[in-house]
């Protein structure tokens, strides 16, 4: 019915006719909708803003696919004032009515969000079809005012901490921690390889003991272990209650392979964790030296360049490893990153060393708005992160002393041979005739590696090592570890 109105629409008499047909139509487009309708406006009164805009946008997307001449449903969600535009003169009162209601309720719901100029934006369009101008003009004020300092509340604020293999997150977590602050801050740390390394290079601290530090491995944080991230939070902010310890704030390293748009989503797709945490910022640390390569990646279709969105998605960026690159690299780097981020701060560093900590805490810069400007799928439950199938993960963990020449010999060939293929390969050995722990750690063919913390009296010498990389082989990275081992 509704093409051939409009082909229609030229000739008085038909239209006339045709236009009961269309009103009968309109109440079967009305009909679908009612239903989730009904559950966004039951989720606003119960303050679940995230359901609620799933059920909200399905009910435009569903209207606004039937109005388009080209059934084009996302664009009465993406470009509301453009759409009305060209369907407004043919709507019937009660079409306009409800669509009224509509914008209205998602005002409602992305404002409990924090989406304040897209709410402004709904308000518009709901006073635009007719609302009651008085009430919701002073809705659209109130988002619109200046935000008022500490917003954020009682909320504990959180830092996600991201950025590609071997750029220097855990370093850099460590001198946060390490830094006289004076803050309880607990740490979520996030291994993608099965085999967990990180935890053992975090050094904790009387302000951030090891009931505050959580380790996730085997998995990453933007997919398949987004609900240990989830029962992690609540575990956190559950156990300082309980204690009476108040948290100043939490750290997420993220693995290098994560996409932090899922991560961020977190803090507003659950209920609980929306009510205690709010997401201060997204920082990403960028390897000066290995940035420009990794951006231009060929990737398969459909799996999304990380590093491109953990540059997009950063509202800080230190730009580390700079005593690696010259001048002029650097500067390209820079180029590249805002080409990607334009407006984002930057800052060099070395060895993540960062000398003023209000850079990367405590700086309120997540935008809900600006993320759906750039992403307007941020708030979908459908949002889903597709890795690279060629890159996998090879943890080893073995009992023992390892020979460290043999190693150096072993792992020198091994990173000459493969290490363009290899983005990160890290490890805790133990060194026959060395009583500290080895740490170790590359990023492609660049190799680093030192005595860290003695071995305690009774604990057990292991080795464990990950690698992380592009079509890599279990039983020869297993074979030509065991053959350093001490006989």
């Amino acid at each position: 019915l509704k093409p051939f109105w409009l082909k229609l629409q030229d000739s008085q008499i038909e239209r006339v006719s045709v236009q009961i047909g269309y009103t009968a139509y309109c109440q079967v487009i009305m009909a679908a909708w009612e239903g989730d309708f009904a559950q966004a406006q039951e989720a606003l009164k119960e303050a679940r803003f995230f359901d609620g805009v799933q059920n909200i946008n399905s009910c435009v997307q569903a209207i606004g696919k039937e109005l388009s001449a080209e059934g084009d449903g996302e664009k009465l969600l993406k470009e509301p004032d453009a759409f009305l535009s060209e369907v407004e003169a043919k709507l019937t009162p009660e079409l306009r009515s409800t669509l009224q209601r509509m914008f209205e309720v998602r005002g409602d719901l992305v404002a409990g969000l924090g989406a304040n100029v897209r709410a402004g934006l709904d308000y518009a369009c709901a006073i635009r079809l007719g609302a009651d101008a008085a009430a919701l003009k002073e809705k659209k004020a109130k988002v619109e005012a200046p935000p008022k300092e500490d917003q954020k509340g009682s909320k504990v604020p959180v830092t996600v901490l991201t950025g590609y293999l071997g750029s220097g997150k855990t370093t850099l977590l460590n001198r946060i921690l390490e830094e006289n602050h004076g803050k309880r801050i607990a740490v979520i740390e996030n291994e993608f390889g099965e085999v967990g390394i990180d935890d053992m290079l975090i050094e904790s601290n009387p302000m951030s003991m090891e009931e505050n530090i959580i380790e996730m491995s085997n998995g990453c944080i933007c997919c398949t272990v987004r609900g240990d991230l989830i029962a992690g939070l609540k575990k956190l902010i559950k156990n300082s209650l309980k204690s009476n310890k108040p948290l100043d704030g939490v750290l997420i390293e993220t693995t290098g392979l994560a996409d932090p748009a899922p991560v961020a989503q977190t803090f507003f797709a659950d209920d609980f964790v929306q009510k205690n945490l709010a997401l201060d910022g997204i920082l990403t640390l960028v390897d000066a030296k290995h940035l420009i390569m990794h951006l231009d990646e060929d990737k398969p279709e459909g799996v999304e360049n990380e590093a491109v969105e953990q540059i997009a998605f950063a509202d800080r960026i230190l730009l580390n490893k700079c005593d690696l690159v010259d001048e002029a690299g650097l500067v390209e780097v820079e180029r590249r990153i805002r080409m990607i981020n334009k407006g984002v701060q930057i800052q060099r560093t070395v060895q993540s060393k960062v000398d003023n900590m209000d850079f990367l805490m405590g700086i309120q810069a997540f935008s809900l708005d600006k993320i759906m400007q750039m992403d307007d799928a941020f708030l979908s439950d459908q949002h889903e992160h597709q890795h690279d199938d060629r890159v996998s993960s090879v943890g080893i963990h073995m009992k023992g002393e390892i020979d460290q020449a043999k190693l150096d010999e072993w792992l020198g060939w091994f990173l000459r041979e493969k290490g363009t293929d290899v983005f990160r390969t890290k490890g805790v050995l133990a060194v026959k005739g060395m009583k500290e722990k080895f740490v170790f750690q590359a990023v492609h063919m660049a190799f680093a590696g030192s005595p860290q913390k003695p071995w305690s009296d009774g604990e057990e010498r292991v080795c464990k090592l990950t690698f992380i990389g592009k079509h890599l082989n279990r039983q020869e990275l297993e074979e030509g570890f065991r053959k350093c081992l001490v006989k």
